[in-house]
């Protein structure tokens, strides 16, 4: 019967995939350096745009991450209206109440300044902002039916490579789980990885954010979908993490690291924009929703007891990413490099603050968390290797008892 259920999941892999080659897709515009933030300011200045809806946090906005934008665009006679009230995990409130305040101001393009959380949010409120559809409604895979706002993204964090994909996750708060919206629609025209604005990042969310980059450029490495551009954008992305996390985490203000992480951020993006991902962020998704667990740090104490399971069968693509960061594989097994990637993953984790075990799960959840992950991923990610669901709940409980 896993057999049968296999070849479905494989089949509906390959359909998926058959429809992503056939519907376009746009790459945002990329600036890159210091002060790149301010040259895609003035790119939105020379769209003739009039009023610019900022969406973020109120801990950024109060600590003024967007105040040179916004004299910039006040110079220009362009409004700002600033909407800081996006938490972690963006619930269906946080996106409602954003298209109602940009509505009532009539804004005509949205800018994304923070994290994830707010470029997700920001994603689906300028997506929404003059359609008739619902969160419910677009949930899944090509269903916003037409295109919205134009959106620019200003990240704050080197992780989530939100900048350059299609994808948004938003919390139902009411199932206590994640919504998964992906479209083309929903890709920005521009951003800017600007590490003038990242070098205040505190050392626990350049770790947890820095490890999200990593899980994303590895289960893109490991996806069916990988091909040449994708293991290209994946490999070097890790090399670089590997190469510039410790940096970030121990010197923020090396602005030279902090570059060059958010490069790795945004390759990881564009990696993942095109391969998906796997079971650490299908597990990592139940987790969080179930317990508001902050995404980066979920997946990055999942993403070792995934690639364990993984060794057998994928350590051909694992001894790649070894060498990639500069383990000498010459006198080697492919498995043998694939336990060393490994391992300097559990060592990378331990210099930044990452610990083993997650203590939030309680027992008597890990059968809901084991089934619904596993309904994301079999129906959403091509996966090296296919987990039953007693082998799901054994790496949940692991994470409880590592």
């Amino acid at each position: 019967m896993f057999h049968l259920k296999v070849f479905f999941y494989k089949l509906i892999m390959q359909v998926l995939k058959l429809a992503g080659k056939l519907v376009p897709q746009s790459q945002p515009f990329i600036f890159t350096g210091k002060d790149s933030s301010l040259a895609l300011t003035k790119l939105i200045i020379d769209q003739d745009t009039q009023h610019v809806f900022i969406v973020t946090d109120a801990v950024l906005n109060k600590l003024g991450i967007a105040k040179s934008v916004c004299n910039l665009l006040a110079e220009h006679q362009v409004k700002v209206t600033i909407y800081d009230q996006v938490t972690p995990d963006p619930n269906e409130s946080v996106v409602n109440n954003g298209i109602a305040l940009l509505r009532k101001q009539q804004c005509d393009l949205v800018l994304a300044i923070g994290g994830g959380s707010s470029i997700d949010a920001a994603k689906m409120i300028a997506v929404l902002a003059n359609s008739r559809q619902t969160i419910k409604s677009v949930a899944g895979l090509l269903k916003i039916k037409k295109q919205g706002l134009p959106l620019c993204v200003i990240p704050t964090t080197s992780g989530t490579g939100s900048e350059v994909t299609m994808a948004a996750v938003i919390t139902d708060t009411e199932n206590q789980s994640k919504s998964l919206v992906i479209s083309p629609k929903m890709i920005a025209m521009a951003t800017a990885l600007d590490p003038t604005l990242m070098k205040g990042m505190p050392p626990k969310i350049t770790a947890d954010t820095g490890f999200d980059a990593l899980t994303h450029a590895i289960e893109a490495y490991l996806s069916r979908y990988a091909n040449e551009e994708t293991d290209q954008f994946s490999l070097t992305a890790i090399k670089l993490i590997f190469k510039q996390l410790p940096t970030c985490y121990h010197h923020g203000g090396d602005l030279a690291a902090r570059q060059a992480l958010a490069i790795a951020s945004c390759y990881a993006g564009l990696a993942f924009n095109k391969t998906n991902v796997g079971y650490v962020h299908a597990i990592a998704h139940q987790i969080g929703a179930k317990y508001h667990s902050p995404h980066g740090f979920t997946n990055a104490v999942v993403l070792p007891v995934v690639l364990d399971f993984y060794l057998n069968g994928s350590e051909e693509r694992l001894a790649d990413m070894a060498k990639a960061i500069g383990i000498n594989t010459n006198k080697l097994t492919n498995m043998q490099a694939a336990e060393q990637f490994i391992l300097a993953i559990k060592k990378l984790q331990v210099e930044v603050g990452i610990p083993k075990t997650l203590c939030c799960i309680e027992e008597k959840d890990i059968k809901t968390l084991a089934k619904s992950a596993l309904k994301e991923a079999h129906y959403f990610y091509p996966v090296p290797k296919y987990l039953r669901v007693s082998q799901c709940e054994q790496l949940i409980t692991q994470l409880c008892t590592t």
